[in-house]
């Protein structure tokens, strides 16, 4: 896979946790940054295909009545 060098700004205050962290686990910056920037990717690629699959259903009219919402977020309360 070929890398590409970037730069962006970020406040001075995140930048010395990324280099306190990064010297704890004895890694650099630019380690720990492709570490982030993939955790986000895949939250986010993750997070897209749920609101896709989720607007097929409601497109395809499988939807779930307001009681039934009720009583799962009730069970998730006590869970």
């Amino acid at each position: 896979m070929e890398k590409q060098t970037i730069s962006f700004r970020l406040d001075s205050d995140k930048i010395s946790a990324l280099d306190a962290l990064g010297k704890a686990l004895d890694r650099d910056r630019t380690y720990l940054l492709n570490e982030a920037v993939e955790a986000y990717l895949e939250v986010q690629q993750w997070q897209l295909e749920h609101v896709k699959a989720a607007l097929r259903q409601a497109e395809q009219g499988k939807l779930l009545e307001h009681s039934d919402i009720r009583k799962r977020a009730a069970k998730w309360r006590r869970g």
